[in-house]
């Protein structure tokens, strides 16, 4: 009797820790992006749109690098160089934000370019996907990274 007391015990312990393992712990709840992070990109664009060399100046991190649609790696010196005097018309599409933790994000979306018909003939690819990947910097978002992929090579 004594020997089936101590086995019921026993069993109801293993359950009722069994039961606590399997409870739902409380998860600590998503952040939702900044909403400044999606302002933070548009902004990028709008930039690029007016050749705005202080905005780059100010949001590209110190070891920021490019990957253009072509694969050649580009350092922050020559994307300011570039941006500050040649004018990207980017039309952006499909914008989506991915968050990594509450320090970066990654935000991709698909971009028509704008080219003049006097220069589009040949590449770029007008129709490329951007991904951009923003880390949070005393509360401010700066764009550590970019990368531009032809979605349809050559139908420009």
């Amino acid at each position: 009797m004594k020997y089936c007391f101590a086995l019921s015990i026993l069993f109801l312990s293993i359950v009722a820790v069994a039961g606590f393992a399997q409870a739902p712990s409380p998860t600590k709840p998503l952040n939702p992006l900044d909403p400044n992070l999606m302002a933070a990109e548009k902004n990028f664009i709008a930039a690029a749109k007016k050749h705005d060399a202080d905005y780059f100046k100010r949001t590209l991190t110190d070891d920021y690098r490019f990957v253009g649609y072509d694969g050649q790696v580009h350092d922050r010196q020559e994307v300011l160089d570039e941006r500050s005097s040649d004018v990207l018309d980017l039309m952006p599409y499909n914008m989506k934000a991915i968050g990594l933790n509450e320090r970066a994000a990654i935000v991709t979306y698909d971009v028509i370019l704008h080219v003049p018909p006097e220069e589009d003939q040949g590449p770029p690819p007008r129709y490329q996907h951007w991904s951009s990947l923003w880390i949070r910097q005393a509360d401010q978002w700066k764009l550590k990274f970019q990368q531009s992929t032809p979605t349809h090579w050559g139908d420009w």
